[in-house]
């Protein structure tokens, strides 16, 4: 077989980027968004950019958490697509808005414990008020911010990632607008600086959750799909939903908790140390983040052929994905090597302390290009598992590597005094680890027999029949 026929072939490359293409492009909308918010503070100040990314941290935690669970309805919908019941997808979304609602609400109960959990990282005063100003602003996005991942999941796992593009663009470009106008004080609105980024933030999650609601609610869905008619809480359906979801939603959170705890550490051991790291992560986020929407791809294209009980298809559709999302983040990676000026002049500063900053970010960037290439296994297979169901083992994973390999030690670098390299190599270390073993359970396979969705009545097992107990004469 040419490497033509099997770019065509059914698990193709083909098959994968007709469905990934609109969702990295919708992913980078998401790197684009926090690429504009940091480069505008960069402008505005040194501390603002410096309290930008502790302060997201901090709100993403927990809320990727909701998210994850909210938006793993994606599975459902492709599992369910797959096994062709389409009357089950509608009831399935709704599950998943309930959830949302109540988790939503639910969110704005950090607000008032902003001081207390930015007093956390100890970083400087001037730092902690606008991380605290910043964090309170995205409190206010977490629920419109659900509803946009509740519906996106309905369209994702039927494989129309070009609404989900729609959905998210429309919401980037209020986010730009209303950011540029807001930190700076133009066209006549007033200079909100840090507060600015966070506002622009919650009105653009607002209309992007206002259209995703309206786009779901068509006719020719609610027909097809019961959209409308399949409202009804389901207890069963909710249980599985968290039965998978929760595990996975938990996941996101441990990986990212633990980042939110090495960038504190970081902040420790100085502000100039905590711009750099910031910055450096902001530039990482070029080459992962998009690759989220071909992890997406994986796990929706898992599901779908899991749900028509044909795993080898799944199977030759992720090592496509590896092998696309390899070759994507290696050749990043050499630009984060060779060229780091190319990345870095969007964020330059005024004063000392930026000259040190911009200093230190171009060797922290070397560090990025090493374990991106592993990232990309991370990503890829770690996808697979989610659309087959083996969310358990992706979250006893993160939680069984990050501490002893990335957050004790980075401690220990920063209470020992090692210094921010030491830091970041077991940051590295950690990336490298999780990516190889989340292969190792790919290969194994037992994710191939794993299912979210229930059973139809024609695939049970017959009931076992008694033989006839003989009458005595």
């Amino acid at each position: 077989m040419t490497w033509i026929e099997r770019w065509r072939q059914e698990g193709g490359g083909r098959e994968l980027m007709r469905l990934a293409l609109p969702l990295i492009l919708s992913s980078s909308f998401m790197t684009l968004q926090v690429f504009i918010d940091r480069a505008m503070l960069s402008h505005y100040s040194s501390n603002a950019v410096a309290a930008a990314m502790p302060a997201a941290l901090l709100y993403w935690t927990p809320f990727l958490l909701l998210q994850n669970i909210a938006n793993y309805a994606t599975t459902f919908v492709a599992q369910y697509m797959g096994a062709g019941r389409p009357e089950r997808v509608g009831p399935a979304v709704w599950q998943a808005f309930y959830f949302s609602i109540v988790a939503g609400i639910a969110f704005l109960g950090f607000y008032p414990l902003a001081p207390y959990l930015v007093a956390l990282g100890d970083h400087s005063p001037p730092v902690q008020e606008l991380e605290i100003t910043y964090f309170r602003c995205l409190c206010f996005a977490g629920f419109p911010a659900l509803i946009v991942a509740t519906a996106n999941s309905f369209f994702a796992g039927r494989g129309d990632s070009w609404t989900v593009l729609l959905v998210d663009a429309v919401g980037l470009s209020v986010n730009a607008i209303l950011a540029y106008c807001w930190i700076f004080g133009r066209f006549g609105m007033p200079s909100l600086g840090i507060a600015g980024a966070g506002w622009a933030t919650v009105v653009g999650s607002s209309i992007s959750a206002l259209l995703a609601v309206t786009l779901i609610l068509r006719p020719k869905w609610r027909e097809r799909f019961h959209t409308l008619s399949g409202w009804r809480f389901d207890p069963d359906l909710f249980r599985r939903l968290m039965r998978f979801g929760f595990p996975n939603g938990l996941q996101w959170m441990l990986d990212v908790l633990a980042f939110t705890v090495f960038l504190f550490l970081i902040g420790r051991l100085g502000d100039v140390e905590l711009a750099a790291t910031n910055i450096a992560f902001t530039i990482n986020m070029v080459a992962v983040i998009p690759m989220l929407g071909m992890g997406q791809a994986v796990s929706i294209l898992v599901g779908q052929r899991l749900g028509q009980d044909r795993p080898q298809i799944a199977e030759r559709s992720t090592w496509n994905g590896f092998g696309l999302a390899w070759l994507y983040m290696g050749t990043i990676a050499v630009f984060y090597a060779l060229t780091p000026g190319l990345f870095l002049f969007i964020f330059q500063g005024k004063g000392a302390e930026a000259e040190g900053v911009a200093a230190l970010v171009p060797v922290l960037l070397r560090f990025v290009a090493v374990y991106s290439l592993f990232d990309s296994m991370n990503l890829t297979f770690s996808f697979a598992l989610r659309g087959a169901g083996d969310t358990r083992f992706v979250t006893i994973l993160s939680l069984a590597l990050a501490w002893p390999i990335m957050v004790v030690p980075s401690w220990a670098a920063w209470y020992y005094g090692w210094g921010i390299y030491w830091a970041w190599t077991f940051a590295s270390v950690y990336v490298i680890a999780l990516g190889f073993t989340f292969l190792l359970r790919f290969r194994a396979g037992k994710w191939k027999t794993m299912r979210v969705i229930e059973r139809t009545p024609v695939e049970m097992p017959p009931e076992p029949t008694l033989a006839p107990v003989p009458v005595e004469a």
